[in-house]
């Protein structure tokens, strides 16, 4: 066993030097969908997902490889993701045939209250502004999870070490990479806010202007927090320096003197850093059609919003249906789940929700009589009454015996975040998807680490009694969607996507693509989207409102609301005779990036 890490060692270490030289190329070469066998790798970014691609090479199984890309994703794509953040990690065991869950998601300090970004000047209490104020905070910031998360997934599925995992972004942040388009943009996006912390305007805004596209980043000081999780371990983070400077940021945010607006600080600790755990929880499974779908149960509200909106759909043959009425149905079925969503769903350690009301096909069945076969009259302020779980579950919840009253949606989850997708050579299957939030997360740069913190409360709720107010240790719910498709006939599928609340309709589009309309995997991400969450008008993207299909749900009654993109899928498509397909997104987001580990001639 020694003798097998010392090696794998060594050829990580020999492809890290040899990843440095192709990760110029790869960047510029990026390409969207690859096939072969042996393995593959699909993230937003060519450098990413080149590191993945090594350490598959290298003899790592496919949560080695996850976690590998999840820290280069860290150095590259620092607005998406990073270990200031969280995020939900699916992992399926060919040995085992059997699907995990773990849990990384940030939690609330101790002293957290549902009051929490409640105005204390303001005499009627009112809330915080949400921008800048809310989000670009102290007390927006949960405990991180993902540094935990990575080293829980390595010692539970992966057969490397943390250490030798991390030593690939280790030296993409010292060396660096080049400055693409989405990076700068991004930048320039949070200008205004990066510019009212030093640490941030230090590293992001040199001369107070984004770094110029085509330039060279570095930033040894992520390279340094690496290395100490490297050497350290987890405990660097949650028991060590790291963790100390984290708390220090959040109760003493680092200012300029003339800050552009007001920054409030938060009380998170040492000991709440301390407290945190990573939770491995039982995947949510539902079947649609001929396929088994596993995905991401509490306290995302992911799994289970998308398992229900395909309950919902699962007696229409949209297939045969006209393109503008089975996508009607689609927006319909969106528009009920979210409803039940909205009201029901929180922390299960602080909340009882009715996971096996709202997931029972019978509910459906009741649901889906309110499944409007005609546009609803003024869809603009439309919204789907919540429903009433609780006749069908086994053991009805003493604290709901009722339905709630309609929740509005705020539409107020950060549409950052990112995905990556993973197989390797014998079947396992990664599945992951993590966040720092908003895209910069809170703004703030941890002084001397090089990593920005999440403002993952923000995506609590603000109005009590709801599942969602923030509490003392509670986890806010999430919209994360992190998926994997087992096909009858042996094929397995595994996608997700970042965007907010629109990460779940991004999953139910997918999965309808694929399954429904039999799309390929690249077609099913590459297609344009649409996201009904209760809101009234439905939000679309590629110019979908433009296309045939698009002017006749227009004509019908329905309003879209054109945005220029919802979410950046990545998937894998793993057949029986184990050819490999790998996708990732053409345009959005620049395009993404997917490679097999032995390329198919073309």
């Amino acid at each position: 066993m020694r003798r097998r890490l010392l090696l794998s060692a060594l050829a990580l270490c020999v492809g890290v030097l040899l990843s440095l030289a192709r990760f110029s190329s790869a960047q510029s070469q990026a390409r969207p969908v690859a096939q072969g066998t042996g393995g593959a790798v699909a993230s937003v970014d060519a450098a990413a997902t080149q590191v993945g691609i090594d350490v598959l090479r290298s003899g790592g199984n496919a949560v080695d490889a996850a976690v590998a890309t999840a820290a280069a994703l860290g150095v590259t794509e620092p607005f998406s993701a990073g270990v200031g953040g969280g995020g939900f990690m699916l992992v399926y065991q060919p040995d085992t045939q059997s699907v995990v869950s773990l849990d990384g998601r940030e939690e609330a300090p101790a002293s957290a209250t549902p009051d929490l970004f409640r105005d204390p000047d303001s005499a009627l209490g009112e809330p915080l502004p949400f921008f800048p104020n809310r989000i670009s905070s102290g007390l927006s910031v949960g405990v991180p999870g993902t540094p935990l998360n990575w080293a829980t997934a390595v010692e539970r599925y992966g057969t490397m070490s943390l250490a030798e995992l991390l030593q690939p972004a280790i030296a993409l942040a010292e060396k660096g990479f080049t400055v693409d388009e989405t990076f700068a943009e991004q930048i320039a996006a949070n200008q205004e806010r990066f510019s009212a912390f030093e640490t941030t305007r230090s590293l992001y805004l040199p001369d107070d202007k984004p770094p110029a596209v085509g330039s060279q980043f570095v930033n040894p000081e992520l390279a340094k927090t690496y290395r100490l999780l490297a050497e350290q371990g987890a405990n660097a983070f949650y028991r060590g320096e790291i963790g100390e400077a984290i708390a220090q940021t959040v109760q003493n945010p680092p200012v300029v003197s003339d800050p552009p607006f007001s920054v409030w600080p938060g009380r998170l600790t040492t000991n709440d850093l301390d407290r945190y755990e990573v939770r491995v929880r039982p995947a949510i499974e539902t079947d649609y059609r001929d396929y088994t779908i596993y995905g991401m149960g509490l306290p995302s509200s992911g799994g289970i919003t998308v398992a229900q909106t395909l309950n919902l759909l699962s007696d229409y043959d949209l297939l045969t249906l006209d393109r503008a009425e089975a996508l009607s149905r689609v927006i319909e079925a969106e528009r009920l789940a979210f409803a039940d969503r909205n009201a029901y769903i929180g922390d299960p350690e602080y909340v009882d929700v009715p996971v096996d009301g709202l997931l029972s096909i019978d509910y459906a069945e009741e649901r889906r009589q309110e499944l409007p076969l005609t546009v609803p009259a003024d869809e603009s302020s439309y919204q789907a009454p919540v429903g009433n779980p609780l006749p069908y579950q086994q053991d009805p919840s003493p604290s709901l015996e009722a339905p709630p009253v309609l929740v509005e949606t705020k539409a107020t989850e950060g549409i950052s975040t990112t995905h990556l997708t993973v197989v390797d050579r014998d079947g396992m299957v990664v599945s992951y998807t993590l966040t720092i939030e908003s895209t910069g997360g809170s703004g703030m740069v941890v002084p001397g680490y090089g990593f920005i913190l999440n403002n993952e409360l923000t995506d609590f709720d603000l109005e009590n009694p709801h599942p969602n107010v923030p509490e003392s240790g509670k986890r806010p719910r999430s919209s994360m969607s992190p998926t994997i498709l087992f096909s009858s006939e042996g094929e397995i599928i595994a996608f997700g996507s970042p965007g907010g609340s629109t990460i779940i309709t991004t999953a139910v589009g997918i999965t309808v693509n694929l399954v429904d309309f039999r799309m390929s995997l690249a077609e099913a991400i590459a297609a344009p989207r649409l996201s009904q969450r209760n809101q009234g008008i439905t939000l679309v993207d590629q110019n979908f409102a433009e296309t045939e299909t698009g002017q006749a749900l227009v004509e019908s009654g329905y309003q879209l609301d054109a945005t220029e993109e919802i979410g950046a899928a990545t998937g894998i498509v793993l057949l029986p005779d184990g050819t490999i397909l790998a996708a990732a997104e053409p345009t959005r987001r620049g395009g993404g990036s997917a490679q097999v580990l032995d390329q198919m001639p073309e």
